[in-house]
Parts: C-alpha cells; structure tokens; sequence
C-alpha cells in the first residue's frame, strides 16, 4: 500500500465518461495506478449535474481505493473524455465548471479511447455500447463520425437497438403488425400486455435503460426472429459504413471497443473484420495518457 506521506505529490486522474457508468483511475507522475472507481452514467448531453456527480463519485472511490481523501483532489491533474462534448455547447459547458482538481484537461471520450487502444499511438476506433460513434487520428488529423446522441442519432448502439425494440413492440401490442419473439420478450420484460401500459413504462427513460433491452435484441436474431434481425442487420450496415470510412484514413490500427463489441464484430463480413485489432488498454487509461501529455505539453512551453 502506498503511504499517504509518499503521494503527496501531483497525481494524474483518468475519468472515462459514458452513458452507462464513469470509471476512474489515479496514477503517480510515475506511472503506476494506485486507485481505481466507478460512478454513474456521465454523458452531460443526458444531463450535466448528474455527470459532475457522477465525475466527483468515481474519483472519489478511486480515491478511496488508494487510501486517500477528497482532500487530494486538489492535487489531481485530470484528464477528462466524455460523451457529448464534442457537441461545442457542452464542451464549454464543461470547461466553464469550476472543478476541484488541480487541473482538468476535457476532451471526448473518443479522443481517450483512441489514446489507450493504441496506446498514445495513432488509430481508429469504434464505439458501440450505450451509444455510438467513429473517430481516426490519422497524420495529426483527427475526425468524428456519427456521435449524435440519443434518440436522435447513435446508430446500432445499445440505446437505439432498445428504442429499435420498443417500437416494434407497441406496434404489435397494437395490433398493426404481427406478433414476434422480440415483442413478447420486451413484454415479458417490462411485464406488460397493452401498449399504454409499455408506453407508460418506458416514459422518461435513460438511454443506458434502452441500452439493457440490446441483449434480448441479438438474442431474438440468434433465434432468426425477422423483426430482431432486421434492427440488427440496420446496426451492422451503419457499423459497416462507419469502418468503410474510417479506413480511408489509413489508420495505423482500427479497434472496437464498447459493451456491444462481442455481438457486433463477429456479425461483420470476414473482410472488414479482418481490419479489426484488439484494443491495448481502456479509454480510462488513454485518459490518464492524455492528462500526462497534456501536463507535460504545457510546462515544456513554459520551461
């Protein structure tokens, strides 16, 4: 166990911020993690307290695990990917929060799970969990695609299969179109038999709630039900299309990462998943990658 008389110097903090969860992971300047913490979903397009919140909770427990207290957090040199800042109204959003850290550099959470995939080299990545998106770093030049946010966007990931499903399933609750595998499996699910009644439940639902209807989505193509298979070959035409484009950057290395990867890469043509590699590390160490590099960017100018 690290002392706390041995830290009291700057540490770095990673924080992966998603739909679903936030994790955290506090580094020594030297590299080596001594805390990591998960807090609650931390996209501020979904809403913006709730994301501090959920920043400030998992730091903390990354805290926690490393024997510290909130009363290092002005110590922590923070390196912050989030969902939906790459819209620029929540960017400033963010920049302008008056945060605890010694520092907080924010980028998207792209930017970091790029970073730690590839480990600081560049590449490409997609993402599929919650929601979805594509970005490369190819020759300097760093792209976005997709990334639009839930329901509006965030084709094939978890959110939009479930929202997929929901549909399907009042349209069958009411009659106009025929009974399925996938509409008694979401009915079964929320215990429902009307569509008022499933409509009811599903009001001011989150898109991490959507996303945990995915499952029974792929589960229902397994078994060839045509209503689950048809959301599922919609995602992977987009996932498809997405990898096209990325790949006309020439990316040094093209990874999936995300809750959704298992069902998603092995439903790809052989060709296009041939392209795929195995992420190194996980966005929140990308995170802790783009903190140092960031940090030491700045006092390299300053020296």
């Amino acid at each position: 166990m690290t002392s706390l008389g041995e830290m009291e110097n700057m540490l770095y903090l990673g924080i992966d911020g998603g739909g679903s969860k936030c994790r955290a992971v506090i580094a020594s300047l030297e590299g080596e993690i001594v805390g990591r913490g998960v807090g609650g979903p931390a996209n501020p397009l979904h809403g913006f307290q709730k994301t501090l919140d959920s920043i400030l909770d998992a730091s903390l427990k990354a805290l926690e695990d490393a024997s510290l207290t909130s009363a290092i957090y002005s110590k922590l040199i923070a390196g912050v990917g989030l969902a939906g800042v790459n819209l620029p109204g929540l960017y400033k959003q963010m920049t302008e929060w008056q945060h605890p850290f010694a520092k907080m550099y924010l980028t998207t959470d792209l930017d970091i799970a790029n970073i730690g995939a590839h480990d600081g080299s560049e590449g490409a990545v997609i993402i599929v969990g919650t929601g979805s998106c594509g970005f490369v770093n190819s020759s300097g030049h760093k792209s976005i695609f997709g990334g639009h946010g839930f329901p509006i966007g965030d084709k094939a990931s978890g959110a939009w299969m479930g929202l997929e499903a929901i549909k399907h399933t009042l349209l069958a609750l009411d009659g106009f179109s025929e009974q399925s595998s996938l509409a008694t499996k979401v009915s079964e699910y929320f215990a429902v038999d009307n569509a008022l009644a499933l409509s009811e439940k599903m009001a001011g639902r989150s898109s991490r709630q959507y996303a945990k209807l995915a499952k029974i989505v792929f589960d229902c193509a397994d078994e060839n039900d045509p209503s689950a298979l048809a959301i599922v070959n919609q995602g992977i035409d987009y996932i498809t299309k997405m990898a096209n484009r990325l790949l006309r950057d020439n990316p040094q290395r093209l990874c999936m990462i995300g809750g959704l990867t298992d069902f998603i890469l092995p439903r790809l043509s052989p060709e296009l998943a041939a392209h795929f590699v195995k992420p190194i590390e996980q966005p929140e160490i990308g995170a802790l990658h783009y903190a140092e590099q960031c940090w030491k960017s700045v006092h390299k100018q300053s020296a």
